[in-house]
């Protein structure tokens, strides 16, 4: 019980700080690809989508289950505090109240972890969409210019003497 009443605190702060600095690598990473993508030299939609979604799982996760290694560093406080009064064998509210808030500190880091990375999440998810959108208009405009340039093409052909005009060549 004492190893993990000296290193509780290190293990938890140590696990949700790689969370913290993977959230915030996944995210600068996929804000600069994002604002590097060239949207219309994709030929298929989910190509796009595969690309612009490769990464947000991570911080998903991150912002999902930081506050519950943040939760369970604060149950392990709390077994922790119930430990150190049934072994004094004296119930001191001072010492339990020191306790209590000790463990806490856990959540509270958790959630100071889980926030940001939702909150980055939701930012990068409304980029990919929005970069999906693009994606479409573009296609789109593409496929117009290529109905006007063969209607155009069709008209010019059906007009009276263009044919005599190749004939003569």
């Amino acid at each position: 019980m004492e190893l993990l009443k000296n290193y509780l605190d290190i293990a938890v702060f140590a696990v949700l700080g790689l969370m913290s600095f993977l959230a915030l690598a996944y995210t600068i990473e996929r804000f600069i690809y994002y604002s590097r993508i060239d949207v219309t030299r994709y030929a298929h939609p989910e190509s796009l989508r595969i690309d612009l979604n490769r990464g947000l799982t991570m911080i998903a996760s991150i912002a999902s289950n930081a506050p519950y290694v943040g939760l369970l560093g604060t149950v392990f406080g709390i077994m922790l505090t119930f430990y150190d009064i049934g072994q004094s064998g004296q119930i001191d509210t001072q010492s339990v109240m020191v306790g209590l808030s000790l463990a806490l500190k856990a959540t509270a880091l958790g959630l100071l972890v889980a926030i940001p990375a939702m909150m980055f999440y939701n930012a990068l998810t409304a980029k990919a969409e929005t970069l999906m959108s693009r994606w479409k208009i573009a296609r789109d405009q593409q496929v117009a210019r290529q109905t006007r340039q063969t209607m155009s093409g069709e008209a010019t052909r059906n007009l009276p003497g263009a044919g005599r005009t190749q004939a003569r060549r």
